[in-house]
């Protein structure tokens, strides 16, 4: 099958904002990229959609691959297609949120160097647009504890 169009288009990807709660604080899940763009820098586990899967499916997936994270409710947040947004080209992402509930462990895998918690009020220089992704995802979890 071919998929040749006269116009350009724009890529999907899937980003997953996973948070929990320790010690009192909350923290949300990155990774740090061990491929360009931004090599070594932090992001939020996603990736790419494949022609074969939903959005639930990819997001679930691509946490699944570069966290091993599995079974996590999450819910979409956002759409994101400012321009400029990823250097490979014209991308809109669509982001997901969750809470991890259970002792699970995030290891990294796939093209995700390392995998770490952070403090949501002390976050490092994030890839991308994620440092606006994850403003996002923490007003709406206080959004959601505060119903």
């Amino acid at each position: 099958m071919s998929y040749t169009y006269e116009y350009p288009r724009p890529m999907l990807t899937v980003d997953a904002a996973v948070f929990r709660q320790r010690d009192g604080k909350t923290e949300i899940l990155l990774i740090r990229r061990d491929r360009p763009p931004f090599e070594g820098h932090w992001a939020l586990p996603g990736g790419f959609v494949d022609m074969d899967e939903t959005l639930e499916e990819a997001v679930a997936r691509e946490l699944e691959e570069e966290t091993n994270l599995k079974g996590i409710k999450l819910k979409q947040l956002h759409a994101f297609s400012a321009l400029g947004r990823d250097p490979r080209g014209r991308t809109i992402s669509v982001v997901f949120w969750g809470i991890l509930k259970d002792g699970q462990k995030a290891t990294a895998g796939d093209d995700a160097r390392e995998a770490n918690w952070f403090d949501i009020n002390n976050l490092p220089d994030l890839a991308f647009d994620h440092r606006e992704v994850v403003d996002m995802a923490v007003r709406q979890l206080k959004t959601a504890q505060n119903k």
